[in-house]
């Protein structure tokens, strides 16, 4: 075989192994049922669901190496389940954070997270001869594809099934804190369902 095809079936084999452990990794986490979760709401046979992720394994299985709370981002899970008969359009889905005092911070897009903390600017250093070396500055943490591939992103919410991801709010977790959820409503009438809120 000649050498060039034994780099390319090399090359092949590389990225193979990565996308499997990628998925893997995408494979093991799973949310649980809306129901599950300390905090859910029930209302117009719609359940939802909330958890925030403060470290711990939770932490761990969701974003791997990454924790966001270090970089001032709190993740919350939001979990839909639609036991009813009515699809529910979900592209208007508004989530805030709500804190002892009533003051609301509204979730940042998942795409915007990386740019909270941007990437280190390299560094020079003096080179051979009067030259001016660059070290590499460091990679930025908040640009993980777990940032936006475990984001809420669902635009509609057939019956009997179900819809999760994060929403990514700029706070750190306080006691009495809520999530406040609203936006959804029915595909057929357009109405408006009766808005959640989740004590945190």
């Amino acid at each position: 075989m000649p050498f060039v095809f034994k780099c390319l079936a090399l090359i092949l084999s590389i990225a193979a192994l990565a996308a499997s452990a990628v998925g893997q990794d995408a494979a093991s986490y799973k949310p649980g049922p809306a129901s599950s979760y300390a905090s859910h709401q029930t209302s117009a046979q719609i359940t939802i669901g909330a958890e925030a992720y403060q470290g711990g394994e939770k932490m761990k299985s969701a974003f791997g190496k990454l924790d966001p709370n270090q970089y001032g981002i709190l993740p919350v899970l939001v979990v839909i389940q639609n036991d009813s008969d009515k699809v529910i359009k979900l592209d208007r889905l508004k989530v805030e954070y709500s804190g002892p005092n009533h003051d609301r911070v509204d979730a940042t897009p998942a795409r915007d997270v990386r740019y909270l903390k941007p990437p280190q600017r390299p560094s020079t250093v003096p080179g051979p001869a009067g030259q001016i070396g660059i070290i590499r500055g460091k990679k930025n943490p908040l640009d993980a594809w777990e940032i936006e591939g475990r984001a809420f992103s669902a635009q509609i919410l057939p019956p009997g099934q179900s819809a999760s991801g994060f929403f990514y709010f700029q706070t750190t977790l306080q006691r009495n804190a809520t999530i406040v959820i609203n936006g959804l409503r029915e595909a057929a009438t357009g109405k408006e369902i009766f808005y959640f809120e989740l004590p945190l």
